[in-house]
């Protein structure tokens, strides 16, 4: 499982490159936090803890379905984050009072009864899944749901190998280190098929679990290639790079994508669902 420093690493990158996160959000956070609260069917007048919410991708439309009578907690270690999901609600929503914006650790959130738990490309950021999870999970009425989202295995690969070969070859010392902590940083063990989703929902106490592949690819330009390394946790590889470096890192990037034609990057995720008994 992953180490809890590593997690709090990552959730501190997020919090310094808000606003680079942000710029993904059309392209990456909204398509696969629609993708999901597509299937874990939020309803009207519904309770709903949405954890890890990031910039409330999907706790907005989350909070429009369960209406004026439901209500969505949405929880989410970084300040920072929840004062973009508020932001985010005043600017793109009709005023949402059933929206409640929380920073804190959702480990530590204490109500239950909730119809629906969903946490969305966040369960990674809970240092023992499996702990952490079945603590979402006990947050979750008796017949409620829990909805998980994951990166499917393949999402990113090609796309990371460049980055990294880019970094080894212009970073030098500095960039050697970064890729090598990239490496070799503990990661969780989690579920890499729709099966294996299912199945482990299943050793977490769920019933009637279900789990699916959601292919998506996004093609790349110039713009979009360095974005998604900027607003996304690979920023890490350049974070201790001076300007100058970082420069030449980009560069030899693209150059590595035009010469290995790697033209798009696949985005796909894992989602699934499941009941606590009743």
């Amino acid at each position: 499982m992953g180490e809890q420093s590593d997690v709090r690493g990552t959730v501190r990158h997020f919090v310094e490159h808000a606003s680079a996160f942000a710029d993904l959000d059309s392209v990456v956070w909204d398509p696969v936090s629609m993708a999901t609260v597509l299937r874990s069917a939020p309803q009207f007048g519904e309770l709903v803890l949405d954890a890890c919410c990031g910039d409330g991708a999907s706790a907005l439309p989350t909070a429009e379905l369960v209406g004026p009578s439901g209500v969505v907690d949405a929880v989410d270690l970084s300040e920072t984050m929840i004062e973009l999901a508020r932001e985010r609600a005043e600017r793109e929503s009709a005023p949402l009072p059933q929206l409640r914006l929380h920073a804190a650790d959702v480990l530590e959130w204490e109500p239950t009864g909730y119809d629906l738990v969903q946490c969305v490309l966040g369960v990674f950021f809970l240092g023992d899944v499996d702990a952490g999870a079945e603590r979402l999970i006990e947050r979750a009425k008796p017949g409620g749901r829990f909805a998980v989202t994951l990166w499917a295995p393949p999402a990113f690969r090609e796309f990371t190998k460049a980055l990294c070969d880019a970094v080894e070859a212009e970073g030098g010392e500095a960039g050697a280190e970064a890729v090598a902590a990239y490496r070799d940083r503990s990661r969780p063990d989690l579920p890499e098929t729709p099966g294996a989703l299912a199945q482990w929902l299943g050793r977490l106490g769920l019933e009637h679990t279900r789990a699916e592949l959601v292919p998506r690819h996004l093609d790349l330009d110039h713009d979009l290639s360095w974005r998604l390394v900027v607003g996304m946790s690979r920023a890490r590889l350049i974070a201790d790079l001076d300007d100058e470096t970082r420069e030449a890192v980009a560069t030899r990037f693209h150059e590595l994508l035009a010469e290995r034609d790697i033209t798009r990057v696949d985005v796909s995720t894992l989602i699934g669902v499941g009941h606590r008994p009743a």
